[in-house]
């Protein structure tokens, strides 16, 4: 059975009562629509208010006597130490594409639903304007809306040698939150959730990355050039098609393998199913070591007998569309990347006859 992708609607077993704003820090043009969206959502509609601490600093926001009411209401929270991912009903982000990506990088369980407005540069995965905020919000919080799952990428990181690190108030040194670290004799394990890709690169080395890809144990290829991207469908738009990978719909169950300017004339883009598991090691024989960064976040170095684990999470992002998400699918393709478009050719004039 294949399942219709309109099919997909968002309904609510009890109303939503809390929601996570997130703001595109240091964009003085988001200040209004910020302000005039947290109070349409605490005084028209009595929803408790979660704002991350940081945004709140903001100087124009922090200085702002008239919006001091409104902000006493909010819940704040801080990345990394602060664990809200069983406290929101849904979120709202503002800016580009990278709020929706920070979003999800929140929660590395189940996601609540994400509605995006489109305030930043490029906006493909941001559908909704803002001019219309009030009647578009109210249309989630009644649960008429329509979904597409966003599938993520679980991924794995084991480092053979494990690096000193203290922990305070529940966070390593490097950034990573204890609560996904486990630790074995001799090695360090990361676990991550990705909505866009997963790119492992030659960093700042002038030899080509030399890199071994297993699918389902099995050896398939190396990669000699400056890199490969592993990418769900949501990132087949973003680095991946820049580096000429076909583009696909985030309704298809797959996961796309994109060598990056590799030494070879027929090393294509390949599509894999979305229940398999890629490895990435160095090779025995690379020169140098590789660097991996997941959705551009959290970059690090990986050595010889490190390794890189990536299949389909059990946990997508739950994206709101403005229509449906064929319709905003293309309506991205056009309006962001202007997919197909060209002078029209003209036709044959019609002689008349005598």
């Amino acid at each position: 059975h294949i399942q219709d992708p309109a099919s997909q609607r968002l309904t609510w077993n009890k109303p939503p009562k809390s929601v996570l704003v997130i703001k595109k820090i240091r964009d003085a043009s988001l200040l209004q629509p910020f302000k005039e969206l947290c109070m349409y959502l605490t005084e028209e509609n009595n929803m408790i208010v979660y704002v991350e601490k940081k945004v709140l600093e903001d100087p124009a926001i922090a200085n702002d006597e008239n919006f001091g009411p409104v902000k006493k209401k909010f819940c704040t929270f801080r990345e990394d130490y602060d664990d809200i991912s069983n406290q929101i009903d849904f979120i709202i982000c503002l800016g580009g594409d990278g709020t929706l990506l920070y979003a999800s990088s929140l929660f590395q369980g189940s996601v609540p639903p994400v509605m995006a407005f489109h305030l930043g540069s490029l906006g493909f995965l941001t559908p909704f304007n803002f001019e219309n905020f009030q009647s578009q919000v109210t249309q989630v919080i009644e649960g008429n809306a329509a979904l597409v799952l966003r599938s993520r990428l679980k991924v794995k990181v084991v480092k053979e040698h494990r690096e000193k690190t203290t922990v305070q108030n529940g966070i390593e040194e490097n950034g990573v939150v204890s609560a996904n670290l486990e630790k074995e004799v001799g090695k360090q394990i990361m676990q991550y959730q990705v909505l866009n890709e997963v790119v492992v690169d030659r960093g700042p080395s002038s030899y080509l990355s030399n890199v071994d890809v297993f699918l389902d144990g099995h050896l398939i290829t190396t990669v000699q050039g400056d890199g490969v991207i592993v990418s769900t469908p949501t990132g087949s738009t973003a680095y991946a098609a820049a580096a000429g990978a076909s583009m696909i719909h985030p309704n298809v169950p797959a996961i796309m393998i994109t060598p990056i300017c590799p030494h070879s004339l027929s090393f294509r883009p390949i599509v894999v199913p979305a229940g398999v598991e890629l490895k990435i090691m160095l090779s025995p024989d690379a020169r140098n070591t590789a660097w991996v960064s997941f959705d551009g976040r959290k970059r690090q170095e990986i050595c010889h007998g490190d390794s890189i684990s990536i299949t389909t999470s059990c946990y997508p992002l739950p994206s709101i569309c403005f229509r449906d998400p064929v319709s905003d699918w293309f309506e991205s393709l056009a309006e962001c990347l202007h997919w197909n478009v060209r002078k029209k050719q003209n036709n044959f004039a019609v002689e008349e006859e005598e």
